[in-house]
């Protein structure tokens, strides 16, 4: 019965032809990152002062910066930082999130609504707002980077577990396990989050796409992982200085990041249609 169910959601996700090609697309940029090392033709902090601003050729595929660094080898390398820190920082803001909505929905007490008025305060402002207060009373590096945009993406799956908890708190399984004695963890733990895992699931890969962007904003503003690492953002934010007489130092990252938020968010449209009971038929 569970193999068929599989079968079935694997039909349903390659019927969908973009969702496909978003999974090829954010397959290629794991590999890509995994193996940047041997990818990059060249060291990305490599500097040559006598091929400085040099245009795209056969040389350097994507062309120079104003230190002669080979932009290409500076794009490939960038994945690594902007991939780890959008997926580190949703798999924690995944966890965090996702615990707090559970238990402010089966308590529904003190705790849980100021659990929740707490998520509804941070849900009204920009994500890249509190990520910037976060790493001005941190720091910066790669992984107060990671722990600011996770707890800034929390508040999203803290109120998407909680409304579907509130759905599913009162079913007969639920009642059952209380009567035989399961405590509320056990609970929360075992019975509540498997059967709301899939609905994350999706909403991880949507938004893993919004912590690479939020990550992106915050490296072009000087607030991400400092020079001379390679990321894409602070790449776009280094070449606006030189957009007239060398734009491709601003294109080709820019580019790299619309592709990376492209590719999670079609998996994650292909994933919902899996989710979705009524798209599994035929």
């Amino acid at each position: 019965m569970l193999n068929d169910l599989r079968r079935k959601q694997l039909r349903v996700f390659l019927r969908n032809r973009i969702a496909v090609v978003g999974f090829f697309l954010t397959l290629l940029l794991i590999l890509i990152a995994f193996f940047a090392g041997y990818v990059a033709p060249y060291d990305p902090n490599e500097q040559n002062v006598y091929s400085r601003l040099t245009s795209p050729d056969l040389k350097h595929w994507f062309g120079t910066d104003s230190y002669g660094r080979d932009t290409l080898s500076r794009v490939i390398h960038g994945s690594r930082i902007s991939l780890a820190v959008g997926v580190c920082s949703i798999i924690f803001g995944m966890v965090i999130g996702s615990l707090a909505g559970m238990f402010a929905a089966f308590d529904r007490g003190k705790i849980g609504n100021l659990i929740m008025r707490a998520v509804d305060v941070m849900m009204c402002f920009p994500a890249e707002i509190f990520a910037i207060l976060f790493l001005v009373m941190i720091g910066q590096g790669m992984d107060k980077l990671i722990f600011a945009i996770g707890v800034v993406m929390a508040p999203r799956f803290a109120r998407l577990s909680y409304g579907t908890t509130l759905s599913i708190r009162e079913r007969e399984y639920i009642e059952a396990a209380r009567a035989l004695g399961a405590k509320r963890p056990r609970i929360v733990l075992k019975h509540i989050f498997p059967n709301i895992l899939g609905e994350i699931l999706v909403m991880c890969s949507l938004w893993t796409a919004t912590a690479i962007r939020v990550e992106a904003n915050l490296s072009f503003l000087g607030m991400g992982v400092p020079p001379p690492t390679a990321t894409w953002g602070n790449m776009v934010r280094t070449g606006v200085s030189q957009l007239t007489n060398a734009p491709w130092l601003s294109i080709f990252p820019g580019l790299a990041i619309m592709v990376a938020v492209l590719a999670f968010n079609l998996i994650g449209d292909g994933l919902r249609d899996v989710m979705d009971p009524k798209l599994q038929q035929g």
